[in-house]
């Protein structure tokens, strides 16, 4: 179908083509930068993962670097998704529960390869060229979102119930991942949901 016939206006078919190269890139950068690492990653692995030719991907990433800021707004555009998600239920407790349901559905990847963003985060800590503060912004907005439903349970101690959750699934993450052992990640996400079930307790 011509632009024409659909309607479109010249040219918008070939821009979508690029939009879609763009996104492939992005997500394929996202998943081979957590399989991977950042450092041992080349254009060329991204290119092939997201079925790009590489000298494509010079025309929408000039450096290995735009694209790791890319995967870090990736990973913020789906917190913000997820938490959008879960915003709809009805109650804190329950979006807090669901929040690590989702964690543990992940407990197989986590054990092979660990948390998506918290391995991306704290290889990007080692740096000081402005990328490891944008990690730091996203798992902020992680930390601020876990405070908010604490806030609505009636928690004065919110912030530090938010510290504490979130750092109990990157701690997960990381013996899931180290031990091999997905079990482990579901045996503490349960215990987080029985912690949560207490908390929310008049």
């Amino acid at each position: 179908m011509t632009d024409s016939e659909s309607g479109a206006k010249p040219g918008a078919d070939a821009r979508s083509r690029r939009g879609g190269k763009r996104e492939r890139l992005v997500e394929a950068a996202v998943q081979v930068f957590h399989e991977q690492g950042v450092e041992k990653t080349t254009l060329a692995d991204i290119a092939r993962a997201g079925d790009v030719p590489l000298g494509n991907v010079y025309y929408y990433f000039k450096t290995k670097d735009h694209l790791v800021e890319a995967a870090v707004d990736a990973h913020c555009d789906r917190l913000t998704t997820l938490t959008a998600r879960l915003d709809t239920l009805p109650d804190p407790a329950d979006r807090l529960k669901t929040l690590i349901a989702g964690w543990v559905e992940q407990r197989e990847t986590a054990a092979r390869f660990g948390c998506p963003f918290g391995t991306l985060a704290t290889e990007l800590d080692k740096r000081d060229d402005g990328l490891d503060l944008a990690a730091a912004k996203v798992m902020r907005a992680l930390l601020d979102w876990v405070e908010r439903q604490f806030t609505e349970l009636g928690r004065p101690d919110a912030r530090a119930l938010a510290v504490e959750l979130v750092a109990a699934y990157q701690g997960m993450s990381v013996l899931t991942n180290t031990l091999r052992d997905p079990g482990l990640m579901a045996d503490q996400g349960s215990r987080l949901r029985s912690w949560i079930d207490g908390l929310a307790r008049p």
